[in-house]
């Protein structure tokens, strides 16, 4: 290049121009940023989108997936007020979620199967306590029963862990304990929010009970079979697939009406063979 020669104003309009106009046809009214789907809501269905989402960009470049947790109704939230295109849930939508967010016609997708087992302390089930009844849970729930001993288990003090109220999780297990999602739980020491920290707190007790997917089960943090009419029935992939366990769930995508474009490939990603092989591998049972 010559130093000292100057570029003709015209030429430099005209160079403005075509990056202006390059960048216009790159991204018309923002597509750019309509590559970018953005997920909020339960950590119950959080493995399963982190899984997709990584397998997705690799087939879809230029694609990006922000997934955040926050529970099922931080989803619901931020789908009906526009702060997310996808919301994770894993529970129903509820009638006055429908309501508040008519405007939105929110639409769910169900990805996935799974149920919410009554979870205890691996001390308090070695020493005896391997089932109960859902009359045993609401007692101890509402703190009418406060030692394992009442139960058949060791002479220790319960130590009840509830979740937060927005949690999916919750309401499940809080709708087929007492009838009612919302119910109160005064008998609860400590409240929980995702399922990590309510793994951990049970994990690291010898006396508590709580709620957790059938996913989140491991040799701490135990199962109790449901003891219903005679029979037990015990958390297991095998009870949700045959229907047979009674606090099974759909896990849950929504969306603000029917998903379109990227979103909506998405979505049939993950109902598609190899998103429902992760559905699979996260611990759940697929739906299709």
């Amino acid at each position: 290049m010559v130093r000292g020669v100057e570029r003709p104003r015209g030429f430099l309009l005209a160079m403005l121009a075509l990056v202006w106009c390059a960048i216009g046809t790159a991204a018309p009214g923002g597509a750019a940023e309509e590559q970018t789907i953005r997920v909020a809501g339960s950590t119950t269905v959080l493995p399963i989108v982190s899984k997709a989402a990584d397998r997705f960009k690799v087939s879809h470049r230029g694609a990006a997936v922000s997934v955040n947790a926050g529970g099922s109704g931080v989803g619901v939230n931020d789908v009906g007020n526009g702060r997310a295109q996808i919301g994770m849930l894993s529970r129903e939508l509820t009638r006055e979620e429908r309501g508040q967010f008519k405007n939105a016609g929110l639409k769910t997708h169900a990805v996935g199967r799974d149920a919410v087992a009554c979870v205890v302390s691996s001390e308090v089930y070695s020493a005896g306590v391997k089932t109960l009844t859902r009359e045993q849970i609401r007692d101890i729930y509402l703190g009418k029963i406060g030692n394992w001993k009442d139960v058949g288990g060791p002479d220790r003090r319960i130590v009840v862990i509830d979740k937060e109220t927005h949690r999916g999780t919750r309401h499940v297990f809080m709708q087929y304990v007492f009838g009612d999602e919302q119910a109160r739980a005064p008998g609860a020491r400590l409240v929980t929010g995702s399922n990590n920290e309510e793994q951990t707190k049970v994990a690291q007790s010898d006396a508590a009970i709580g709620m957790l997917s059938v996913a989140w089960i491991n040799p701490d943090v135990v199962g109790v079979g449901i003891r219903e009419g005679g029979k037990v029935i015990q958390p297991t992939l095998e009870s949700v697939r045959d229907g047979s366990f009674p606090i099974s769930r759909n896990l849950n995508l929504v969306t603000a009406g029917e998903p379109r474009g990227i979103v909506k490939e998405f979505i049939d990603f993950i109902l598609g063979p190899e998103g429902q092989k992760i559905v699979e591998e996260s611990g759940y049972v697929a739906v299709r």
